[in-house]
């Protein structure tokens, strides 16, 4: 009984810390492939899980990661626009550059901007 509470305590923590903990979703390069149009942007799985996620969050805030070339961050920029376009707060989608050279656009959830 007393290593089934203590589980319950563990697993429940568990928890507790992966929500604390910010998510992170790779953007498919597929996505660039074709003409976008909101539809098509949150048909991409890893976009409409982040908004899903984000706006589960109240006070959450979403960092779209690039690399350091022009090319990514003009994707970049253009996901943001993209995701404010879709009714996402512009104050709460920042860009961030900060990933490794040809690395994939990455979303973030932080909580709090953190």
């Amino acid at each position: 009984m007393i290593i089934l509470a203590r589980w319950a305590t563990v697993v429940a923590l568990a928890g507790t810390a992966g929500f604390a903990m910010a998510q992170s979703f790779v953007v498919s390069p597929e996505l660039w492939d074709r003409p976008r149009t909101g539809r098509a942007v949150l048909e991409q799985p890893a976009i409409r899980e982040a908004v899903k996620a984000h706006l589960g969050r109240q006070g959450s805030h979403l960092v779209v990661h690039h690399d350091p070339t022009q090319e990514a961050l003009l994707l970049a920029e253009e996901l943001r626009a993209w995701l404010v376009a879709l009714a996402l707060d512009p104050a709460r989608v920042m860009l961030q550059n900060d990933l490794k050279l040809h690395e994939l656009l990455r979303i973030e959830i932080r909580e709090n901007g953190r």
